[in-house]
């Protein structure tokens, strides 16, 4: 059977029901209905059954969507928190309590903000993405947010503990550094002024230091008053390491801002704790006087030099000479004390000019004293000024003396050559860009921890460790998303074959072609961390009903792109749960 539309001159054409037959080796027809009278859409339902298809109702009449929500980076955060062991750092907490800090610590990767803003994201009437719903929290009130992060404060030593027991059992290396970050307000106790790492001096400010394991992974952080110094921050962090989390044998990794000698003497050695730090540039002039001068071709093999020296005692000295490095040295060397002489030039021009000219070796003093320093050039030059003249000339012993260190460092260590060898040593300083690149996503790229908006020094110190959390997420998921972000996935053989530890680790061939084609090997476009989970977050989480029941909510999720497949195949996570 089949339906046929046949014309019917100047009126609409007729639509029958029709069986085709053979009978005497031909084949006839015979109408059994006339279907003109029926709706045009009935029609097509009717020739899709006979073709052998099921006929249903159009999309429109079937489900009505409610709300549309991004989704799958929401997917891929919670699944991955809870792969990383985020409920159970909770589990003491009431229920209604462990939702919220799971939201919270899911919310910071997936959208940052304040914790009004948190408030609002997860609200269901004015929820900006799935996860107050994934979650079953309801309608949130603000006060929920702010006694979560009270439970966090007391909760901090414990999840602390198990993350120390989880990253550095049977580990020696220990990275640590520090940072800070400005506040809103002057209420807050632990609001100082300091130096100010990102160049807001007229706002006062936190420091925090972080404590790493050797790879990089957050383990604890510990919050201190903007005014505080970096050295004095390690005596606490030391104390903590020992009595919190009971680790006895551990090697410091700072930089020497951070471990100086008097903290070593002070706090360190009366520990019995071990470290890997470097020498500041006067005490690497001492050092090259007391060994005679490091010349290039001592390093021509490996590009280091272990040494010992007096002042020094039970540490072993790996110097160490980048040739790019000193390259690099000379060349801003050159331009600066040529920078300063313009300065200067300009300053004499003053002084000779014939209107009006500068004059009063005080005047001259100061116009001269402003130029040298600006380019930090002053102890290069010898200023010769007199009330109607200024005259310089270059220090080029001193230059001289300068440039014969450019490229040079210094790394100091307690540990023996039969616990760390020298090569390791240099390569465990250097792993302190991991505590770096942790601060900039802390900061800028990712969880935007500034500006703090707490008053309390409990709230200041719980919202720094949430962000550490929040960061303890992220880590696992970038080292899982590795094929699909810019990352070089191969960054550790590449450590593995360089000849010293020194030389920059070059990116390999595959991340190489990852930088130039921007796909990975199965033709996928890469990603930064932040591009990859906006993609994640065009998977939709829709909120239906049907004519039928309105009343009862059917959830239906978008099916995923293939590079949204990879991403939750590599992360382990089930876009399609949502509970």
């Amino acid at each position: 059977m089949y339906i046929e539309a046949i014309r019917n001159r100047n009126s609409p054409p007729a639509v029958l029901l029709r069986e085709a037959f053979r009978c005497q080796g031909k084949v006839r027809k015979r109408t059994l209905a006339n279907l003109s009278c029926l709706p045009a859409e009935v029609i097509e339902g009717l020739k899709v059954l006979l073709k052998g298809g099921v006929a249903v109702p159009s999309a429109e009449e079937v489900f009505t969507v409610e709300r549309s929500l991004p989704h799958g980076h929401v997917v891929a955060a919670l699944g991955s928190a809870s792969a990383c062991g985020a409920p159970d750092w909770f589990a003491a907490a009431p229920e209604r309590l462990r939702k919220v800090l799971l939201a919270m610590v899911v919310a910071r990767i997936v959208s940052p903000g304040s914790k009004l803003a948190t408030h609002r994201m997860l609200s269901d009437e004015t929820a900006a993405h799935s996860l107050g719903r994934v979650l079953d929290l309801g309608q949130i009130e603000p006060e929920e947010l702010y006694r979560a992060l009270d439970w966090l404060h007391t909760a901090q030593p414990g999840i602390e503990r198990r993350l120390a027991r989880k990253h550095l059992a049977g580990s020696t290396l220990v990275l640590y550094d520090l940072t800070s970050t400005w506040l809103t307000g002057r209420c807050c106790p632990l609001a100082a002024r300091g130096h100010s790492r990102d160049g807001k001096r007229d706002d006062p400010q936190i420091v925090f230091g972080l404590i790493c394991a050797a790879d990089g992974c957050p383990v604890a952080v510990e919050v201190f008053p903007g005014n505080t110094a970096d050295p004095a921050t390690v005596a606490a962090q030391v104390a903590k390491l020992k009595s919190r989390f009971g680790i006895e044998q551990i090697a410091w990794v700072g930089d020497r801002g951070m471990i100086t000698s008097a903290r070593i003497t002070n706090v360190l050695k009366p520990h019995g704790m071990d470290w890997i730090s470097s020498l500041r540039a006067p005490q690497i002039a001492q050092l090259a006087q007391e060994h005679g001068p490091f010349q290039p071709s001592l390093f021509d093999e490996r590009n280091l030099l272990e040494l010992t020296s007096e002042h020094f005692p039970g540490e072993r000295l790996v110097l160490c000479r980048n040739p790019l490095l000193a390259e690099e040295r000379a060349r801003k060397r050159a331009e600066l004390l040529a920078a300063t002489e313009a300065e200067l030039a300009s300053v004499a021009a003053a002084v000779t000019r014939a209107r009006n000219p500068l004059r009063g070796a005080a005047q001259i003093g100061l116009r001269a004293g402003r130029s040298i320093d600006r380019y930090h050039m002053a102890k290069h030059f010898e200023l010769a000024i007199t009330d109607t003249s200024l005259n310089w000339v270059r220090k080029e012993d001193k230059i001289a003396a300068e440039a014969a260190l450019d490229g040079l460092y210094v790394i100091r260590t307690s540990l023996g050559a039969e616990q760390l060898e020298a090569n390791a040593a240099v390569a465990a300083y250097k792993s302190l860009s991991q505590v770096e690149r942790a601060f900039r996503s802390i900061k800028t790229v990712d969880l935007q921890v500034r500006p703090v908006f707490h008053y309390s020094a409990e709230r200041v110190r719980a919202y720094v460790f949430l962000c550490m959390l929040a960061y303890y997420v992220e880590w696992h998921m970038r080292a899982r998303l590795k094929p699909m972000l810019f990352d070089d996935e191969f960054i550790d053989a590449a450590h593995a074959t360089k000849p010293s530890a020194v030389a920059k680790t070059p990116r390999s061939t595959h991340a190489k072609a990852k930088d130039a084609t921007g796909l990975a090997d199965d033709g996928i476009p890469v990603h930064s961390f932040r591009t990859l989970m906006r993609d994640l977050g065009t998977l939709a989480y829709n909120i239906t009903h049907t004519a039928l029941n309105p009343k009862a909510k059917i959830i239906l999720t978008t099916r995923p792109t293939p590079l949204q497949e990879k991403a939750f195949s590599l992360l382990g996570v089930n876009p399609t749960r949502t509970q």
